[in-house]
C-alpha cells in the first residue's frame, strides 16, 4: 500500500502570496518611520486647535482671543497670561476649599471604606424620633451643678481667645474679642430647631446595654448606635419643652465618606423650605487620632456626660459666609450658660476657616457629642443637660 498526500497548491500559493505583500508593507513603514525626525513631530503647531477647544468650552476666552487680533503677539500673550491666571486662580481656590472641607477633622475616620460594602437602605429620613423615648419629664432635670469630675486621660485643651469666660481656639487669621462678636443682638428664630448629621454613620464604643456591630472603625449603618441615636435623644427632650424640631437622619457619609458635606447641604436647603430655621445643629462624634479610648466626660449628679465641643466654620476658606459672626456669638452664649449651670460639660470652642454650610443659618453650628472612647449612655446624658441649656438661652432671648 502506498500513502498519497494530496497537496492543495492553489490554496498554498494564495497563502504565500499574502505573507509576502504584508511583510513588503511592513517594510515600506518602518522605512517611513525612520525619516522621521523628533523635531519634526514636535514641530507640529497644535496651538489653534487647542484655542478652539477652549472657544467651546469656556466662551469667554473666545471673545477675549477675538478682542486682541490686532494686537502685537506680545500683547496677546500678556493679556492671555492674566485670563489663564485668573481662571487658574478660581479653580485652586476651588480645590482649596474642597480640601478644607473634605479633610477637615480628618481623625473622625481611619477607614472610610468599611462601610462600602454593606448591603443597607442607602437613606433614612426619618423626622420622628424614638416613640419609647418621647414620655420624659423635663421638670427632673438638675438646673446647676458645681461638682464635675473629668475622665483619667483627658487630652490638653488648648485654647488662644476667652470671650465672657468661653475658651475658643482661634485656627483662624480673623481677630475675634468682644466687641467684634458680642456686639451686635442676636436676632433669631427660637422656636424652630434643625438637627441633622453629615456624618450619620458615626457610633462610639460598645457597651452591655448597646452592644452593635462595628462596620467600621467606630462607625456603624445601624442609626440605633450613631449620633442619629444622640439627635433622637435630644429631639425629643426639646420637644417636651415646646420647641419645634425636625430631625433629619438622611445618610451622607454612606456609601462613600468622600463628598459628605456635599450631600448634606442639599439635605439642609431642602429641609429649610419647608420648615424655616436658624438654629441648625450638625451634630457629630469627635475622634482624636489614634486616642480610639479618649472619652472626655464629666458627672452632672449622678450621671457620666460626655463632653462636648463647638466646632464654628468662617469664610477664611474663601466662600462666602456672612453668617460665622452671629453663629459664634450664638455658640458663646449657649456656652456661656453651660458654664453657669454645668462647669466643665463644654470643651473650648474651635473656629476654623471651612465653612461647614454653616452660611445656611444665623445659628448654625456643629456640635461634638463625646469621641470614640464614650459610650452612647453617656452621650444620651449630656442631652438631657444640653438641651436645659438650650432651654435656658433661648427663652432668655
Amino acid at each position: 500500500m502506498f500513502n498519497v498526500t494530496i497537496i492543495n497548491a492553489k490554496g498554498s500559493l494564495k497563502k504565500i502570496a499574502i505573507l509576502i505583500i504584508t511583510l513588503s508593507l511592513l517594510f515600506i513603514l518602518i522605512k517611513f518611520v525612520k525619516k522621521i525626525k523628533t523635531e519634526d513631530i514636535l514641530k507640529i503647531n497644535i496651538s489653534d486647535k487647542l484655542i478652539r477647544c477652549l472657544d467651546i468650552e469656556i466662551p469667554s476666552i473666545k471673545n477675549i482671543y477675538k478682542s486682541l487680533e490686532n494686537s502685537s503677539e506680545n500683547e496677546k500673550n500678556d493679556e492671555l497670561d492674566i485670563l489663564v491666571g485668573k481662571i487658574l486662580g478660581v479653580e485652586l481656590a476651588k480645590i482649596k476649599e474642597n480640601k478644607n472641607v473634605e479633610n477637615e477633622n480628618q481623625e473622625k475616620i481611619d477607614n472610610s471604606n468599611d462601610v462600602e460594602n454593606q448591603n443597607i437602605e442607602t437613606e433614612k429620613n426619618d423626622t420622628e424620633p424614638d416613640m419609647e423615648n418621647q414620655n420624659i419629664n423635663v421638670e427632673n432635670i438638675i438646673e446647676t451643678s458645681q461638682t464635675t469630675e473629668v475622665t483619667q486621660n483627658p487630652i490638653t485643651e488648648s485654647f488662644n481667645t476667652e470671650i465672657n469666660g468661653v475658651k475658643i481656639k482661634n485656627e483662624t487669621s480673623f481677630v475675634v474679642n468682644s466687641e467684634t462678636i458680642m456686639g451686635n443682638e442676636l436676632d433669631i428664630n427660637r422656636n424652630n430647631i434643625l438637627i441633622f448629621h453629615t456624618h450619620t454613620c458615626e457610633s462610639y464604643t460598645p457597651s452591655d446595654k448597646y452592644l452593635y456591630q462595628q462596620t467600621g472603625n467606630f462607625r456603624t449603618t445601624d442609626l440605633n448606635y450613631t449620633v442619629s441615636r444622640v439627635g433622637d435623644e435630644l429631639t425629643n427632650y426639646l420637644l417636651n419643652f415646646g420647641f419645634n424640631v425636625k430631625h433629619d437622619k438622611t445618610y451622607h457619609d454612606y456609601p462613600a465618606y468622600s463628598g459628605s458635606y456635599n450631600r448634606s447641604l442639599k439635605t439642609v436647603e431642602n429641609a429649610l423650605k419647608t420648615n424655616p430655621s436658624d438654629i441648625i445643629i450638625d451634630l457629630h462624634r469627635d475622634a482624636i487620632g489614634s486616642k480610639s479610648n479618649y472619652d472626655p466626660s464629666v458627672k452632672i449628679g449622678e450621671d457620666v456626660s460626655a463632653k462636648m465641643m463647638f466646632v464654628i466654620g468662617t469664610n477664611g476658606g474663601g466662600l462666602n459666609h456672612p453668617n460665622w459672626q452671629k453663629n459664634l456669638k450664638f455658640a458663646i452664649e449657649v456656652q456661656q450658660k453651660a458654664n453657669e449651670m454645668y462647669p466643665g460639660l463644654f470643651k473650648p470652642i474651635i473656629l476654623r476657616n471651612s465653612r461647614y454650610n454653616q452660611h445656611l443659618g444665623k445659628a448654625a453650628c456643629i456640635i461634638e457629642v463625646g469621641a470614640t472612647g464614650n459610650t452612647l449612655e453617656q452621650c444620651l446624658n449630656s442631652m438631657k443637660y444640653l438641651s436645659k441649656i438650650f432651654e435656658q438661652v433661648l427663652k432668655e432671648q
